[in-house]
């Protein structure tokens, strides 16, 4: 009997099956997958399973535990909805990299050890990459090559911080990291780093609103659920009551909320919301007390299916009129009224209304962080401009705006709209019973959301931005702009070396294949007939040497020329002494030669 089945397992093991199967017998075995995988976590008990000896280490392929048990529930929920949502997808690559990309970061959250959690963090990053580039346009090309740049490179920060804390730990199990200044946390400084570059803080965020844009409709969904709330769960595991974080978490609130307001494409507005979001529960880790960490972790749960169905309502509209910018859109709402209905689900669960999964998930972040003023206001000021700009801002730029659409569109696939009206019912749900939620936590939860001071005040910080909203709507239109953000640093140093890759190094090689080219050939022409060819050489020196000083230098330029004309002329076989001779005359000139390196560089 098997004691313990990895839900990750299904996932990557069931990928390899997809291009077996077609036609509905393929869409039906595509859900089936998920629901399995939810069975499977059911019926899960706590404890440390698929423990394996590798040489005096242990790799833990399931550590079993509440908080785990949290994100693998909400992982293998959104899998389905986001399956369901890309149902009618053709190509077999795409629903292979997305389940590929759902089982490591489900290895991700079962993960023991360090060694295993960096083999499914690099599997999630390349599987992930796939997702972006099956769009097959050059924007989604360039975007996926800086992606997977960026996480090579964090991963290479994790890679570096696991094996200095082995070293100085003789352990790899996933606890807790120390943190403190000076060399002594050096390990931990590369493990944070490379945690942070997958949640997204900036400044080293630019990855998300760069790439998800460009991915494809259907895996832009899947991106949404998995980097980044898989870094929240490793930041909970390894960094918990980290200050720094708390300041991280407060200015990437409101950074992402500032650069939201800026753009001009309903997907990239939509990343940096994620950013945004993300900001509250890097604070909520970083508080590090039970209510931060339940919040955190309530938050990535509710963030996950806001933040699909929001995606999913801006993807259906991609997919319909195949435009994204406010610019070339407006007045949909004659067409698409349903997939406005359902975004506006999302957008009132991410703004923090009460009766939605935001307003149950962020409010605890937000009373968790009372002590400290400046976060707390920072916060509540990124609450605010959440609500400006995905549930006013982005709804009345693309359905409204306009009193005639400028292309015509229908609702999408019915596939879609079922994705996300189950993605819909579970915002309503959580945040109508919140205790179904509250239950799943690490920690005892102490702690009502429906008070009449959240609910009064929540409603009052959204009605007056509503009416700021409706005074101002005229300079919140879409601007056929570009937004600079700190990907500008690294696409042009991106370029310097690319320039330096194709121009100067390929010179550089190629001048040297050249001069290979030349010795080699040199060795050649001399061993066809080495007298006739040393007879040229010193004649040739001669030459140079002896031609200011003698008149009758004709006379050796003819026999010179004579000589190259006949090379190589008929060959005669070197006697033995003369080789012995030549033999130990090179090994002659090889020693002096090694005698004078060690010396010069002694």
């Amino acid at each position: 009997m098997i004691e313990w089945l990895h839900p990750g397992l299904i996932f990557i093991l069931g990928a390899l099956l997809i291009p077996v199967l077609k036609g509905n017998w393929k869409k039906i075995y595509l859900l089936l997958l998920p629901i399995a995988a939810l069975i499977d976590l059911l019926y899960m008990s706590e404890g440390v399973f698929w423990s394996i000896p590798l040489l005096e280490y242990e790799l833990v392929f399931g550590r079993v535990d509440q908080l785990s048990l949290v994100f693998g529930y909400i992982f293998v929920i959104v899998a389905f909805c986001a399956t369901l949502y890309a149902l009618h997808v053709k190509e077999d690559g795409q629903h292979i990299s997305a389940f590929l990309y759902v089982g490591s970061a489900l290895g991700i959250v079962f993960a023991g050890d360090l060694f295993t959690l960096y083999l499914f963090w690099e599997v999630m990053a390349f599987s992930s990459l796939f997702l972006i580039w099956y769009r097959k346009t050059k924007a989604s090309s360039e975007a996926g090559f800086r992606y997977i740049m960026v996480h090579i490179f964090g991963g290479i920060c994790l890679l570096a911080g696991i094996i200095l804390h082995m070293q100085n730990t003789g352990s790899i199990a996933f606890n807790p990291f120390s943190w403190g200044t000076g060399w002594g946390y050096l390990s931990s400084y590369f493990i944070f780093v490379g945690f942070i570059i997958n949640a997204a803080v900036p400044p080293l965020h630019a990855w998300l609103s760069d790439a998800y844009p460009e991915a494809t409709v259907t895996g832009a969904v899947f991106l949404t659920a998995f980097t980044t709330k898989s870094a929240i769960y490793v930041l909970i595991r390894g960094f918990p009551g980290v200050e720094l974080l708390i300041w991280l978490g407060a200015i990437m609130a409101v950074y992402g909320v500032i650069f939201a307001v800026l753009e001009n494409d309903i997907r990239r507005l939509l990343a940096y919301s994620i950013i945004g979001q993300g900001g509250y529960m890097v604070a909520g880790v970083g508080i590090g007390i039970g209510m931060a960490i339940n919040g955190s972790t309530a938050h990535a749960l509710s963030c996950i299916l806001y933040t699909a169905l929001l995606f999913m309502g801006a993807g259906a509209v991609l997919e319909m009129t195949g435009r994204s910018k406010f610019t070339e859109l407006g007045g949909m709402y004659k067409y698409m009224p349903l997939t406005f209905g359902l975004y506006m689900i999302g957008a009132f669960s991410i703004s923090g209304f009460p009766l939605f999964s935001g307003f149950v998930s962020k409010t605890m972040v937000v009373e968790a962080a009372a002590h400290l003023p400046i976060v707390w206001l920072l916060l509540e000021g990124a609450a605010i401009g959440t609500f400006l700009v995905t549930c006013l801002k982005l709804p009345y730029l693309t359905w409204f705006g306009r009193k005639k659409s400028v292309v015509e569109a229908r609702e999408p696939p019915k596939n879609m709209l079922a994705a996300m009206g189950v993605t819909a019912f579970l915002c309503v749900f959580i945040g109508v019973y919140p205790q179904a939620l509250y239950k799943m936590l690490p920690y005892a939860v102490d702690y009502a959301p429906y008070t009449a001071s959240h609910v009064i005040g929540m409603s009052q910080l959204l009605l007056f931005t509503f009416l700021a909203f409706w005074m101002l709507k005229g300079m919140l239109r879409g601007e056929r702009t570009i937004t600079l953000d700190t990907d500008w640093f690294y696409r042009i140093a991106g370029k310097k070396f690319i320039w330096f890759c194709e121009k100067p190094l390929l010179n550089f090689a190629d001048s040297i294949d050249k001069t290979l080219l030349r010795i080699a050939d040199s060795f050649v022409w001399f061993s066809k007939n080495p007298a006739v060819a040393s007879r040229i050489m010193v004649l040739t020196a001669s030459m140079v040497l002896l031609k200011p000083f003698n008149p009758g230098y004709m006379r050796y330029e003819q026999d010179l020329e004579e000589l190259r004309r006949l090379y190589p002329g008929e060959v005669h076989r070197v006697a033995i002494g003369t080789g012995v001779l030549l033999v130990i005359m090179f090994f002659t000139l090889y020693l002096f030669m090694y005698l004078t390196y060690g010396v010069l560089w002694a």
